[in-house]
């Protein structure tokens, strides 16, 4: 990337979330990453209203550091902020890089006309296609809204950065499937942060494994559930208990059904909602193994900060799994109940061989970091050039992008 490229940031998504309270999702980690790696270059946007703001230096300064926890007041610094840019807006640098690394925004057909109107050249973080391969898993509407993303994304992206190539591998076969040219395209693994040090006792008296992430039926949570009442039938009080990490979501109900009514779960199963770096270091730290059964990822933060910890890993047998962290983990079908109960019975014993050989493979494990990320990142942007993607007015109505006056 040449040095005098304007960067822009599209941050509208972090400001929401901030403002709303909610903890970041790896979603929003990966925008962090962003923020931190091209604050000094770059300006803020946000969306608001209809209206798209380019903030100033000073302006977007400020408004990175409350993103990064630099800030004491995060929400009234971003309130003035945006609302300093809504009285007095700025147009969008002509030109300049635009990122959106959280798919903010993009299922909304304005986007693509707002993109066309600054002038600007748009590269998108691709984090997934589940929404298209597994919509059982999604919200109601999510299937549409995920076609006019990827719509957005081909038609006027710059370029597409993908966390995997299994999730490229999906975007290029929807792209070939609508007979579409996709743009540009790099798979830059997702980087891993260290954690603090952990605190030396464990949380928790009795051992126990932990679950990292949104409660959700993708992630696949009532499998566990039903294969630790079968542990406690067998343990009774020796059994393990399960440490879920993650808020409630969405299409959970049998989940929450058990979590809140199955008295057999009641002592030994534990939700922690809210977690900081320092609790989940220590969380991580002092666990039998981090479960990860989910039937769909497109990459898997949580096994790589585990495996970066020193932590083993049962997992679903994915080939975002395999992708990041090749045979490290104990691999098993997210549908093998059985097979996921004697994995737990086993990994309970922290000298079980299987534990421990896993351990052993651990020792060769090299965590993805942020650094080489972003040193292919920026190699890719400068091979891709200035060259920027325009789509005319007729074009953007037949891909569905415009509405028709």
């Amino acid at each position: 990337m040449a040095v005098n490229d304007a960067i822009l940031v599209d941050v509208t998504r972090l400001a929401a979330r901030l403002l709303e309270g909610k903890h970041p999702t790896g979603v929003d980690r990966v925008s962090l990453a962003y923020i931190a790696h091209f604050r000094a270059q770059a300006r803020a946007v946000v969306r608001h209203w209809g209206r798209w703001m380019q903030l100033s230096p000073p302006a977007s300064q400020r408004m990175f550091a409350a993103f990064l926890g630099e800030d004491d007041q995060p929400k009234t610094t971003i309130r003035r902020a945006v609302a300093a840019a809504y009285v007095l807006p700025s147009r969008l640098t002509d030109g300049a890089l635009l990122f959106n690394t959280g798919h903010s925004g993009l299922d909304d057909p304005q986007y693509a006309l707002r993109v066309q109107r600054h002038g600007v050249r748009p590269v998108y973080f691709l984090h997934d296609l589940i929404p298209l391969t597994h919509p059982e898993y999604c919200r109601a509407g999510e299937v549409d809204k995920h076609h006019q993303r990827l719509r957005t994304i081909v038609h006027t992206g710059h370029g597409v950065i993908a966390n995997s190539q299994a999730t490229l591998h999906d975007f290029l076969a929807y792209a070939r499937a609508h007979n579409l040219s996709a743009p540009a395209d790099v798979v830059a693994h997702l980087g891993v942060s260290p954690l603090p040090e952990p605190a030396p006792t464990p949380p928790v008296a009795s051992p126990y494994f932990v679950m990292l992430g949104t409660i959700e039926a993708r992630k696949n949570h009532l499998m566990v559930l039903h294969a630790w009442r079968e542990v406690v039938e067998r343990l009774g009080v020796a059994a393990p208990k399960l440490v879920i990490i993650g808020q409630r979501g969405w299409e959970c109900e049998q989940v929450v059904d058990l979590l809140e009514r199955c008295e057999a779960l009641h002592d030994v199963v534990q939700e922690v909602p809210r977690c900081d770096d320092a609790q989940l270091a220590t969380w991580l730290a002092h666990a039998q193994a981090l479960l990860f059964p989910s039937f769909a990822e497109g990459y898997g933060l949580p096994l790589v900060e585990a495996l970066a910890a020193g932590v083993p890993v049962i997992a679903s047998d994915l080939p975002a799994f395999r992708e990041v962290a090749g045979d490290v983990p104990h691999y098993l079908d997210p549908i093998d109940g059985v097979g996921w109960l004697q994995a737990v019975l086993a990994f309970a014993d922290p000298r079980h061989p299987g534990r421990q050989a896993q351990l052993v493979r651990m020792q060769g494990f090299e965590a993805p970091s942020w650094k080489a990320h972003f040193v292919k990142v920026d190699a890719w942007l400068r091979q891709i050039g200035h060259g920027r993607q325009r789509v005319s007015a007729p074009e953007m109505h037949e891909a569905g992008l415009a509405p028709n006056d």
